[in-house]
């Protein structure tokens, strides 16, 4: 006999106990990863930085980074790697009223590059997110997908991005994004 199926929710995902695990939701499907490879941290945190360096200095939004408690729905919660909330939403100071993220990029990891690919990828779409990175960290390239997108852009050499409001283009070199440590 099998375990019965639960259908999850937001507020049940969030009583569940601190572990080193990352608990999202997407449509009540729980989905649980480890705590992510130190490349995937080298990685992240160089796309956060230069992400947050620009939307400071175009005045546009606010750069998180994978600490977040996004939610469109009750069978929605997720914390994306690195995203960008604009800044009226932003200053609100609640994760609840930040529902119109900017950009959302996700590093791949073994055990999440299904749910990054496939199952956030589809909700995110579905969200409106304008823009959604996915960093292949390993083979060093980054799918670049729009809402509506069948297929993704890869990109090996540079990525762009020139949100509304946005004075100049945020111009990153992958060479830069995955320099050794």
């Amino acid at each position: 006999m099998g375990m019965p199926a639960v259908y999850y929710t937001a507020d049940m995902v969030r009583a569940i106990p601190e572990d080193r695990n990352k608990y999202e939701l997407v449509y009540g499907e729980l989905l649980v990863t480890p705590s992510p490879r130190v490349w995937h941290e080298v990685v992240q945190l160089r796309l956060w930085a230069a992400l947050n360096s620009y939307v400071e200095r175009e005045c546009i939004g606010q750069a998180f980074c994978a600490h977040g408690d996004i939610s469109w729905d009750e069978d929605v919660l997720v914390s994306p790697d690195v995203f960008i909330v604009p800044l009226e939403e932003a200053r609100t100071l609640d994760w609840r009223q930040m529902q119109h993220l900017l950009l959302i990029a996700e590093v791949l990891s073994p055990s999440s590059a299904r749910y990054d690919r496939f199952t956030k990828r589809r909700r995110y779409q579905e969200a409106g997110v304008p823009l959604y990175w996915i960093i292949d960290a390993d083979e060093r390239q980054v799918e670049v997908w729009m809402p509506a997108d069948t297929f993704p852009v890869f990109e090996r050499e540079q990525l762009v991005w020139q949100p509304a409001g946005a004075r100049a283009p945020l111009t990153m070199r992958l060479a830069d994004l995955f320099r050794p440590v």
